[in-house]
């Protein structure tokens, strides 16, 4: 089993739409029991709050349902739970090497970083724009599909 941890600020924006997008994708696919997938946030400025409504909103869009989620901050112990840590933006990554302190399994990513323009995902609780967030997601939970394929960590 794979297990995934998907990790914002927050985790009621970005993280949780892709845990959730990610989810949905493998489901899709038949793929749901290869994968443990979960999300959390490097900050307790959210704890216990539930999904923001602008990625609730975006998720209900195409049919994805986030229901349940509240946001949980991640804890050093996540490194050995975890077999990919997924921040979305380099203030993620500084952030979850704040918490873990080493990555010498090499389990340490950004989302687009197996997309072929590397790049962060803009926050949408700044910028307000779920739309180009969702896109941003999408891209990178394919990319990171491809990437895991490639690595015959799953079969399709």
């Amino acid at each position: 089993m794979i297990k995934i941890l998907f990790i914002c600020h927050g985790n009621i924006c970005r993280s949780p739409m892709a845990e959730f997008v990610f989810k949905d994708m493998v489901h899709k696919r038949g793929l749901a029991g290869q994968f443990y997938i979960a999300s959390a946030a490097t900050s307790t400025e959210e704890i216990g709050n539930p999904v923001h409504p602008g990625t609730r909103r975006k998720l209900r869009e195409v049919e994805i349902s986030c229901e349940g989620k509240y946001a949980v901050q991640m804890t050093r112990s996540d490194y050995d739970k975890y077999d990919y840590l997924i921040g979305m933006d380099q203030w993620n990554r500084r952030n979850i090497m704040r918490i873990v302190r080493r990555d010498p399994e090499g389990k340490v990513f950004l989302l687009l970083d197996f997309a072929a323009e590397p790049r962060d995902i803009a926050d949408p609780w700044y910028t307000g724009n779920f739309e180009v967030t969702y896109a941003d997601i999408i891209e990178g939970c394919e990319a990171f599909l491809a990437f895991l394929k490639e690595k015959d960590k799953i079969s399709f």
